[in-house]
């Protein structure tokens, strides 16, 4: 369904414009949740009408999943508990809910949406007509609401992310989590996500030591498709020597990214090994918000480029 511009929202964005891009990470406004509820209704449908049992069979997964994650007997004492979808509608109304259990609803929900819904409702002949969104504008759309509301997260190939700048999300983070997962880093790709993980629970120390597995799992990768030689227990500093050396990328430019290897060799891995990779000694180092913001970013930026050549290399082999 179309997203309406009204005025009063031109009105908020014209006066953003001169502002800094800045999210925040620990309100989800009720409107915002009125919002994802409408998605909800429109995606994947509620009680009532021709859809009433395939509606009913995905709240009650949704509802079941969450309640034993969240170790719950019942999401929401004011509801009658055989109505799934109530349940689900009231907890995530209800203020007293956790910002994290909401965004575990919104990720349950539209990891439903995603992948079961279209599966469930594929052999049914009006369910186009019945459901008037289909899963690719209700992710749209949800992400926009997000940023709509100044909230900094996106739903990305199936994992609520935390974001810092819309633009390095978009330019790096979609990226390299698409090439990881189409192009066969299933390594990478669960450390990558991990990473995520970590920064979203604020375990920014965890989240660097997670990004670091995933830049070295992508060059590992690269190797082992190719059958290069590598130490199995090599570390990035030696992983990258190995693909340079193999030519990943064209001699022609190495002598141009000079810089860029040495941000390779030294930017990424260096944060690590002066940070988290390492002994602290009785003194705790705390990892601050903005190394690790950093460290996700350049790592994307990193895996993206060392896919993309991987699959430039691969088709002068064609």
């Amino acid at each position: 369904m179309a997203i309406v511009n009204l005025y009063s929202k031109r009105k908020k964005a014209s006066e953003r414009i001169t502002q800094p891009e800045v999210y925040q990470y620990t309100d989800l406004p009720i409107p915002f949740r009125r919002q994802v509820i409408y998605i909800w209704e429109t995606a994947i449908g509620i009680y009532n009408g021709q859809i009433s049992s395939l509606a009913r069979n995905v709240w009650a997964s949704v509802y079941k999943s969450l309640t034993r994650e969240l170790g719950l007997l019942i999401l929401a004492p004011d509801q009658l508990p055989d109505s799934s979808f109530e349940q689900c509608r009231s907890f995530f109304l209800n203020q007293a809910t956790h910002t994290d259990n909401l965004l575990d609803l919104i990720e349950l929900t539209f990891n439903c949406i995603e992948y079961s819904v279209p599966k469930l409702f594929e052999e049914y002949k009006y369910a186009d007509k019945l459901l008037p969104q289909t899963s690719e504008e209700a992710i749209e759309e949800l992400n926009h609401r997000f940023l709509e509301h100044g909230i900094g997260y996106q739903y990305n190939n199936g994992q609520i992310i935390r974001i810092d700048s819309v633009f390095l999300h978009a330019e790096a983070v979609v990226p390299a989590l698409t090439l990881i997962s189409s192009e066969g880093f299933s390594g990478a790709e669960q450390e990558f996500r991990s990473a995520h993980e970590h920064y979203r629970n604020q375990d920014y120390k965890a989240a660097i030591v997670e990004a670091l597995k995933a830049f070295e799992s992508a060059m590992k990768t690269i190797c082992d498709k190719f059958s290069w030689a590598y130490d199995k227990t090599a570390t990035a500093s030696k992983l990258i020597d190995v693909v340079l050396k193999e030519e990943l990328i064209p001699k022609y430019l190495q002598e141009h990214l000079t810089g860029l290897t040495n941000v390779l060799k030294a930017g990424v891995p260096t944060v690590r090994n002066k940070t988290s990779g390492h002994g602290q000694g009785s003194e705790t180092k705390e990892v601050p918000e903005y190394i690790a913001a950093y460290v996700l970013h350049l790592t994307a930026s990193n895996i993206v480029l060392l896919v993309e050549a991987y699959k430039a290399k691969c088709s002068e082999g064609e």
